[in-house]
């Protein structure tokens, strides 16, 4: 019969907050229960572990990964490089993020979500446009964008009517009265971004179902003191927002500020808008066009940003030693915020878990290795893999 193992890290997060004192089974190659460490038999198998325990990082707009970009590898094996690209960062969820593009592109994304549904890693799929603002496309290419069509709503419909979460980023502008609302009712996360909108017209997708922003400031209508835009809009509802904190597309007190000023709580969460540099080189093709990575920044030919190359794991430890988040809420927008987004609460806990998929942090807040179960059954120890290479591979 098999013996527990008991976890019993210096500091766990549970998806809400931080703790202390509590231990978390490991049985048979699964996570089970919490336990107060007090209360654990003196015979039981006891592991001690150094820093913080955690369930891993979930990222709902990931454009690449490991010299692959999911536009040019619109497939399987695309989706698994961009995955395990990712995960060496400690995220073990992705949302692989198809930007404009052709039709027949889109398509064989589609496809390729469909084929990867039951892959580790693959949480859905995000497609962010073609059916924005051309004023506020940002590297997106001008000649892809279209109007919201049938066709894409249908993509739309087969992808969530095989259980895929699907996030849809669209501009008002680019919309018509009742598309969105069919959209939503499909269960699609309607995403609004890379628009120039009046906050009328951001609070009219909002009625219609839309309810969540795309890399809240960026690409989108600013907030003055009588225009409140796409950005005003935003940070006044209570709709979902993710953001990127690599101190680039943001300044930092613009973030803290948003999270902050929030009507109601958790309601931000962490994206990285990651490109192929992540655990790749330093450059990629992007419509044909080269994009460079320089001074940490991914610029195209006229030097404007194409994307971000920051992982997860840099982008936690950033929102709360500089940003100064406090450290329960940035670990749930990065892991029980994100999987809420997409309807699974479930990978936002450490409960019925599979240890590959919970990781260890230290006092920096900088991952230190993701727990491994060595067999099917209670290992001595779980093994820990440490990886502690940068971004850039």
């Amino acid at each position: 019969m098999s013996r527990a193992l008991w976890l019993c890290p210096d500091r766990l997060f549970d998806g809400e907050r931080l703790q202390c004192g509590l231990a978390l089974g490991l049985l048979d190659g699964r996570t089970t229960e919490l336990r107060p460490v007090s209360t654990l038999p003196k015979a039981a198998m006891r592991l001690e572990l150094p820093g913080t325990l955690t369930p891993g990082f979930l990222d709902l707009q990931v454009n690449g990964g490991g010299d692959v970009l999911f536009n040019t590898s619109p497939s399987p094996a695309g989706i698994a490089a961009i995955a395990a690209a990712h995960r060496r960062f400690g995220t073990v969820g992705i949302l692989p993020t198809l930007i404009t593009d052709t039709p027949q592109v889109l398509a064989r994304a589609v496809d390729a979500a469909l084929a990867a549904r039951h892959r580790p890693g693959f949480l859905g799929i995000h497609i962010e446009g073609p059916h924005l603002s051309i004023p506020r496309r940002g590297t997106h290419r001008a000649a892809f964008i279209r109007p919201l069509d049938d066709t894409t709503i249908a993509h739309v419909t087969r992808l969530r009517a095989a259980g895929i979460p699907v996030m849809l980023t669209l501009a008002p502008e680019a919309v018509q009265p009742g598309q969105v609302r069919r959209l939503a009712e499909t269960g699609c996360i309607v995403s609004i971004g890379h628009s120039d909108a009046t906050a009328q017209q951001t609070r009219a997708l909002l009625a219609e179902g839309a309810n969540c922003f795309t890399h809240l400031f960026n690409a989108m209508s600013p907030m003055l003191n009588r225009t409140p835009g796409v950005t005003g809009a935003c940070i006044n509802s209570t709709a979902y927002a993710g953001i990127i904190c690599d101190g680039t597309h943001v300044a930092d007190e613009m973030v803290g500020l948003a999270i902050r000023a929030r009507p109601v709580p958790d309601r931000m969460f962490l994206v990285s808008d990651a490109m192929p540099t992540v655990g790749g080189s330093d450059h990629f093709s992007l419509y044909g066009d080269e994009i460079r990575l320089k001074e940490g920044r991914l610029v195209n030919a006229e030097g404007s940003l194409a994307g971000a190359h920051v992982t997860m794991a840099e982008s936690l430890a950033r929102l709360i030693t500089v940003v100064g988040v406090d450290p329960d809420q940035a670990l749930r927008m990065t892991s029980s915020i994100p999987a809420r987004v997409i309807g699974r609460p479930d990978l936002g806990r450490l409960q019925e878990r599979d240890p590959a998929d919970l990781l260890l942090l230290d006092d920096a807040w900088a991952v230190t290795g993701t727990l491994l179960a060595r067999t099917p059954g209670i290992p001595a120890a779980p093994a820990l893999f440490v990886d502690r290479r940068d971004a850039g591979g």
